[in-house]
């Protein structure tokens, strides 16, 4: 846990994401830097996770639980798309997760970016926006040797709800891998600019998944990791 630096990082953090800045961190993710679409979030489509996905899952209490495996895979999930892609992992590697979640939730009327005046738009628009979580810092975190971190695209960047479990977390010695869901837009450059927001760690070339992602693919992706 970093005790002095979260304030000053996260205000850091909320005028590099507004300004879109793009702080390499290696040739590792050099070809993540594809063109951003404003046409998202188109909020991933409302979609819950199959429960067979769940089995073999070690789920993280947010308020107690600690580690039962060296990986562990942290998300966001707006509407149950990158829950599912998250679980999928999760499975295949016998990982523990962690939900990154907000304290208070998104609505389907908070996640319409047609109109201007919902809680998406308007964060988007503010460049001070600040999203509050139930909980940033994993239990046990030190002990986790690769993590995963997944997210929706939000108007062509990484949705900021995960913004305080960036900066708030200190990823020296870990392999951390992005992954997305999205419409359409692509993963782009939103895992190096996680990168330059965290400051640590080994942040490797990360996967978008659409919505519905089947077993076969996440493992595939997972497998050509070579973890």
């Amino acid at each position: 846990m970093r005790s002095s630096e979260p304030l000053s990082r996260r205000t850091f953090l909320k005028g590099a994401f507004a300004a879109a800045a793009v702080l390499p961190m290696g040739a590792s993710l050099a070809a993540c830097a594809a063109p951003a679409e404003k046409s998202e979030p188109q909020p991933e489509d409302a979609e819950t996770a199959n429960p067979s996905d769940q089995e073999n899952v070690q789920t993280q209490s947010n308020a107690s639980s600690g580690p039962t495996s060296n990986i562990l895979v942290a998300y966001f999930s707006a509407t149950g798309n990158t829950r599912g892609v998250a679980e999928k992992i999760a499975s295949h590697l016998g990982a523990d997760v962690f939900e990154i979640e907000p304290v208070e939730p998104y609505s389907a009327e908070d996640l319409d970016y047609n109109n201007s005046d919902s809680r998406t738009s308007r964060e988007h628009d503010d460049p001070i926006r600040h999203v509050d979580l139930v909980q940033s810092e994993p239990q046990g975190f030190d002990s986790y040797g690769t993590v995963f971190v997944g997210y929706p695209i939000w108007w062509g960047q990484a949705s900021w709800v995960i913004e305080d479990f960036i900066v708030e977390n200190d990823f020296s010695g870990k392999t951390v891998i992005p992954f997305c869901t999205s419409g359409s837009s692509p993963i782009g450059s939103t895992g190096v600019n996680l990168a330059g927001f965290a400051g640590t760690g080994e942040w490797l070339e990360g996967e978008r998944f659409a919505a519905g992602a089947t077993e076969e693919e996440v493992a595939a992706w997972v497998d050509s990791l070579g973890l």
